[in-house]
């Protein structure tokens, strides 16, 4: 494979639903030093302010760890103080601590040796018809990310889209969408974070919108779990969408991704630790499947575009 896994510090850490907490809380120094015991991890995705600190207090624990950088991901959704959004909020005073979030999390990437943050504005939409200004708020988006954009152009800002929740409609759900509101903010620095699970809840095929990203010169990081497209359930990669996740890794392969890849996988089972290394070892099998199966030989089945000859072969490369 030629791209590097990084870990999403939250999945190693406590993990709880409406109704349980399936695993335990653990310090930030306590998951960085699970981190670095998991093969085949290059790097981590720590969060700005929970993991970080508001501060950046925390940045030297980063550094003392070894551990590379990926991303910083920027939490503008859990805080209290975001509940009716945060780059839509109808407080100015929030949108704009809102995009000082953003700004300050680039300093620290900077600071880190990274190149990226990624945020997932999930607390940015409605519920209810009537309930927003959707004028106002499309306008507020493009702002904010006008001006995080501007702050420093070696940063790159990646854009997780994701269709719903915490909003019953978030304001950048889809692919297309987000690629249109990068296009309308028009920053070189501002691209897409492709989560396959985000992907196909919002019923997109995860392999046609890499090659859309790519083309448009937005991709920048890409998350893998899998779902059963009913819910975000971060599951692990290809458990439900095995051929789906193939042509995802097919289609990295096709465009030369060499860049960071990003697991957002949580368990409710079993060690999530382990999960984790699961994860990455998925991911490294998936790898000689393809090369088993062969480039060549799979862009023959694409051009044939006969799925009763495709499939037989391609569950022959199984036995």
């Amino acid at each position: 494979m030629s791209y590097k896994n990084s870990i999403l510090m939250g999945t190693i850490g406590g993990y709880r639903d409406r109704f349980h907490q399936f695993q335990p809380d653990r310090s930030f120094a306590e998951r960085l030093d699970i981190a670095r015991t998991i093969p085949r991890t290059h790097g981590i995705e720590p969060v700005y302010p929970q993991d970080l600190g508001a501060d950046g207090s925390a940045t030297k624990a980063v550094k003392d760890s070894g551990l590379a950088v990926s991303a910083v991901n920027v939490n503008v959704k859990t805080e209290g103080k975001f509940k009716d959004g945060s780059f839509t909020s109808p407080d100015a005073g929030l949108r704009r601590e809102s995009v000082q979030y953003l700004k300050t999390a680039m300093d620290l990437a900077a600071d880190l040796g990274s190149e990226m943050i990624t945020v997932c504005p999930l607390i940015d939409g409605w519920d209810y018809a009537f309930q927003v200004d959707h004028i106002q708020q499309w306008r507020w988006m493009i702002e904010a990310f006008e001006e995080a954009a501007a702050h420093r152009g070696d940063i790159k800002i990646c854009i997780e889209y994701k269709a719903y929740e915490s909003k019953n409609h978030i304001i950048l759900p889809t692919m297309g969408r987000t690629l249109h509101f990068c296009d309308r903010v028009g920053a070189a620095n501002l691209g897409v974070t492709m989560d396959v699970g985000h992907a196909l809840i919002a019923g997109e095929s995860p392999g046609s919108e890499i090659a859309v990203a790519a083309e448009a010169g937005r991709l920048f990081y890409i998350h893998f779990n899998d779902n059963d497209r009913g819910a975000d359930w971060d599951m692990l990669p290809a458990s439900v969408h095995l051929w789906e996740t193939l042509e995802t890794l097919h289609y990295m392969r096709r465009i030369g991704y060499d860049g960071w890849v990003a697991y957002d996988v949580f368990t409710r089972t079993g060690d999530n630790a382990e999960a984790i290394s699961a994860t990455f070892e998925i991911m490294e099998n998936l790898d000689k499947l393809l090369d088993k199966i062969g480039d060549g030989h799979l862009q023959d089945l694409i051009k044939c575009g006969q799925p009763q000859r495709s499939y037989n072969d391609l569950i022959r490369a199984l036995l």
